[in-house]
């Protein structure tokens, strides 16, 4: 674009950027931006590019909304008193009305784009606290006729933060956001549990062989190895729901390190109630709430739940696509086709699936020993790595959710059991002379088991020769019911 005059070029210029300043000097803002300058210096001293958690941001639009509800309940409270709150400065209604109203929007994930602190970064979460307060702000000031940037009339500190602190806003904020997400993984859990549930059902009698250590061990079944999946994910479950129960005290109200000076008793105790109110979660107020503001040990102690879960996912996803694979030979098991699996192999096929929730499970692991040692490097009165630690948590959280959705629909709700070849598999297996034990002692059915590796023979094939068992007999120990029993009785042999 050209400019025939330095003054058309300046008035543009100054239509496309605003000026604010800090303590620290001024510096130009896009004009219609809701972010300001703490924002801004916060981007380019981190510039790295992950992304904040948006379930973070909507839970401190919430957390912003419960405080100007809670301080509209103080102010009313107070102006009774004129002679004791000249001092204060009383924010009006006008005001709170667009404050409420703004962080009500962030509730609700508007004007996300505006939110440009990365997750990773320095300072303890001051930076997403004035970026929340700068949105909320110049949302505000646009309700009331004014530009962005106006701060005389609605200030990101002294208004959009009233009666709060980064060290309490933040970290309730991610409680808000964890218990939400958590919600939503105990029921993906169970889902998948349900489904895993009916396989077990639908395999009790379909045999196969048990394997221990990568080789053919005793007879087994799909219901037998669809219950150890259902038990496991019975305890993640159950784990799982005892989390929001666990983290559920929060700080709100606490100040800078949890002693609450400088803000008023009232709003110290009705904050969380009224949090409590608006998301309907079981929050309570901290008991201890210098305690609740240093150390972080609530976020290593669920996310060792989140480990679990995702080492149970591991290790069944793992196992399916064992016994999925072309290793097998003739499959007892085969998984749904996904995705075109090469760009130069014509009709190969891979276990997408499986191999993205191993690579969720992996990512989990490493978001818990950063948690751990993050959590480990709070310092007195405040942990400066909350923002690191939150990320992580949600991440992982959100990881397994994913995994849990896709393996419900896109693995077990396609899955096909081959009874047929598990059978063969089983008779032919040398390992099922092992149910003749105590009918034949170790070592006659130790000659079975070696005829048959032998001469790759069934049991069968290799009785008739050996004839060491009535037929009949050995029919009757073989079927899946003798075989799956626990143990056996007097009456069996």
């Amino acid at each position: 674009m050209l400019f025939h005059t330095p003054d058309l070029y300046q008035e543009t210029l100054n239509k496309m950027y605003r000026i604010e300043k800090d303590s620290l000097g001024q510096r130009e803002i896009p004009e219609d931006a809701l972010y300001g300058i703490h924002s801004a210096r916060a981007e380019e001293n981190f510039p790295d590019k992950t992304p904040f958690p948006l379930e973070w941001y909507r839970a401190l639009g919430v957390t912003k909304l419960a405080c100007y509800y809670t301080y509209r309940k103080f102010r009313n409270a107070a102006s009774a008193h004129p002679d004791k709150t000249v001092s204060l400065k009383l924010i009006n209604d006008d005001l709170l009305d667009h404050l409420t109203h703004a962080a009500a929007q962030v509730a609700n994930g508007e004007h996300f784009g505006n939110f440009i602190v990365p997750a990773v970064q320095g300072g303890a979460g001051t930076s997403i606290n004035m970026n929340i307060n700068e949105i909320i702000t110049n949302i505000a000031l646009q309700d009331r006729g004014n530009k962005c940037g106006e701060y005389t009339y609605i200030d990101p500190t002294e208004h959009a933060n009233i009666c709060q602190s980064t060290n309490d806003v933040i970290p309730t904020a991610l409680t808000v956001a964890v218990m939400r997400l958590l919600i939503i993984l105990e029921e993906k859990i169970n889902l998948l549990r349900q489904k895993i549930e009916f396989l077990e059902k639908e395999g009790r009698d379909k045999l196969r062989p048990g394997y221990t250590q990568m080789q053919e061990a005793v007879p087994s079944s799909f219901g037998v190895l669809f219950s150890t999946y259902n038990n496991a994910l019975s305890r993640d479950w159950w784990r799982v729901s005892k989390c929001n129960e666990r983290i559920k005290h929060v700080n709100l109200g606490g100040g800078a390190t949890g002693t609450g000076l400088a803000i008023p008793r009232y709003f110290i105790m009705e904050a969380v109630p009224e949090l409590r109110r608006l998301t309907g979660l079981p929050l309570a107020h901290a008991e201890n709430m210098p305690d609740a503001t240093s150390n972080q040990d609530k976020w290593v102690e669920i996310h060792a739940t989140l480990k679990a879960h995702a080492v149970n996912l591991e290790k069944i996803t793992s196992d399916i696509r064992l016994l999925s694979s072309d290793l097998e030979g003739k499959k007892t098991l085969t998984i749904p086709s996904k995705q075109v699996g090469s760009s130069i192999m014509p009709g190969k096929i891979n276990p997408v699936i499986p191999e993205f929730v191993i690579s969720a499970s992996h990512q989990v692991y490493a978001n818990d020993m950063l948690i751990s040692s993050l959590s480990g490097m709070g310092t007195l009165d405040l942990n400066a790595y909350l923002p690191s630690i939150g990320c992580a948590l949600i991440n992982s959280i959100k990881l397994l959710i994913a995994s849990d959705t896709t393996l419900l629909e896109n693995l077990f709700s396609g899955i096909e059991i081959n009874e047929t070849e598990g059978y063969k598999a089983v008779i032919f297996s040398p390992s099922v002379t092992t149910a003749l034990v105590p009918h034949l002692g170790y070592n006659k059915a130790a000659e079975l088991a070696k005829l048959m590796k032998e001469r790759k023979i069934d049991i069968h094939e290799a009785n008739s020769i050996l004839k060491l068992i009535d037929s009949e007999k050995l029919k009757s120990i073989l079927q899946p019911g003798n075989l799956l029993k626990q143990g056996f009785s007097l009456e069996d042999l």
